[in-house]
């Protein structure tokens, strides 16, 4: 490295510690955001690295952080995108792909979802042709239970995505066991469980593929981006072939003729020796990301651990603080579990003497930022209304989750003072409203 590039890169991490500085906690004042990234000195340095050397499409940032992050959920293939929610549409739709022949799904073939969660879970199988079935959640764990999806297989049920519920993870093991028995495709989407195990094995590594994003909130953040992953290597390079245009060629950009026979194929109808980089066999997109967001994301990987040790301890103080408040439901981890929390998830139970609208509007003027377990029930949105889907059962929970749950933070940047008014708050609010 150049001295001129070390000292930009110095004053980069001078410039951070310059501008963030050492924020105090006025309790009513500061902010406690319920998500948000965590961003140090080495962070912005990366950024600054990475822009210095002009590095503005996919290249090598990209492939190292691919390689890192399989390496570290215990996966062969990992592969960069543009969003956790294109993660989400490049791993549903590689499972229509033509080349895997008598198992792919068409237009019609059914997937097991759960009703409350969020959008880019379920939307994937609305835009693939295929028929959402819904299945209602526990309180509590707010995951599904593997007894109610196997009662929601059908004869054209092909398929199950779910997401572990703010970093609580669905029973794995046992939904897993039921994918194999029934001959049907397991996506996780893991976007908000990073770093979550549940019978001592990493979320992430039970199904066919799995999702994650690095968005701003999440465990580790690019800005934008996402990742899809997997040990099947034929399902990689369908992965990659929809992610990069659709095309054949699997060579990175700036590279040709990896395979040594660029003009010696014959594919379809094309002419003998069509030029493999643009023979396209699927109809894909470019939802790449690009190299900036990568070299962020390599420094952000390296402090994953550190993150999901505040996401735990945060979790439990709040949980210890809370034990005991009446009129709530409380969270729990799902037996055998142990989850990196997304956040902490609390329900106003139907026989209080108040509704979730007054308490989260007590916390929000205490500038205690709070959301909504994502969309609640999601076939009683507008987008929804008209489309092709099956309920198996009663959504009950869904229901109950949309009338009277939220969620408060528990992310790195959370500090003890900061949880423990958040605790107080809550008490105080229950205290006033008997």
């Amino acid at each position: 490295m150049s001295d001129h590039k070390q000292s930009v890169l110095d004053h980069a991490r001078k410039y951070h510690t310059d501008r963030e500085g050492v924020a105090g906690f006025t309790p009513g004042v500061t902010e406690i955001w319920p998500s948000g990234a965590v961003l140090d000195a080495d962070d912005r340095a990366a950024l600054v690295e990475a822009a210095l050397e002009m590095r503005i499409a996919a290249g090598v940032s990209s492939r190292r952080f691919e390689s890192a992050f399989a390496r570290k959920l215990g996966h062969r293939k990992a592969h960069l995108t543009n969003s956790g929610s294109s993660a989400n549409l490049l791993a549903l739709t590689a499972f229509t792909s033509p080349l895997l022949e008598d198992r792919r799904l068409v237009p019609g073939d059914e997937v097991i979802t759960v009703a409350a969660g969020f959008p880019t879970t379920v939307n994937p199988i609305l835009q693939n042709g295929l028929k959402p079935v819904f299945v209602d959640i526990e309180l509590g764990t707010y995951n599904t239970t593997a007894e109610r999806i196997e009662r929601a297989i059908g004869p054209r049920t092909r398929a199950i995505m779910i997401a572990h519920a703010l970093g609580n993870p669905f029973q794995a093991t046992e939904v897993a066991q039921l994918a194999e028995e029934h001959e049907l495709f397991l996506i996780e989407d893991n976007c908000d469980a990073v770093g979550s195990t549940y019978d001592g094995k990493l979320t992430g590594t039970f199904g066919d593929l799995t999702t994650v994003s690095f968005y701003p909130a999440h465990h580790i953040t690019m800005g934008e981006g996402g990742c899809v992953l997997t040990s099947n290597l034929a399902l990689a390079r369908i992965v990659e072939s929809l992610r990069d245009w659709g095309r054949d060629c699997w060579c990175e950009p700036g590279e040709t003729n990896k395979c040594l026979k660029r003009f010696d194929y014959q594919m379809g109808t094309l002419p003998e020796g069509y030029d493999h980089k643009y023979i396209f066999s699927h109809v894909g997109y470019n939802l790449k990301a690009t190299d900036i967001q990568a070299a962020l994301g390599l420094s952000q990987l390296s402090k994953l651990d550190e993150f999901g040790a505040a996401r735990r301890r945060n979790w439990r103080r709040m949980r210890e603080g809370l034990d005991g408040v009446p009129h709530l439901v409380l969270p729990e981890a799902t037996p055998r579990s142990d989850p990196s929390w997304f956040g902490f998830v609390i329900t106003i139970d139907p026989a209080a003497p108040f509704g979730r609208k007054e308490m989260v509007d007590f916390l929000e003027n205490r500038r205690i930022g709070t959301r909504l377990l994502f969309a609640g029930n999601l076939t009683r949105h507008p987008a929804y209304a008209g489309r092709d889907y099956r309920v198996s059962g009663e959504l009950t929970n869904s229901d109950v989750v949309t009338e009277r749950t939220f969620w408060v933070g528990v992310y790195p940047a959370i500090t003890d003072e900061m949880v423990d008014y958040v605790v107080a708050s809550i008490r105080e609010f229950v205290d006033g409203n008997r």
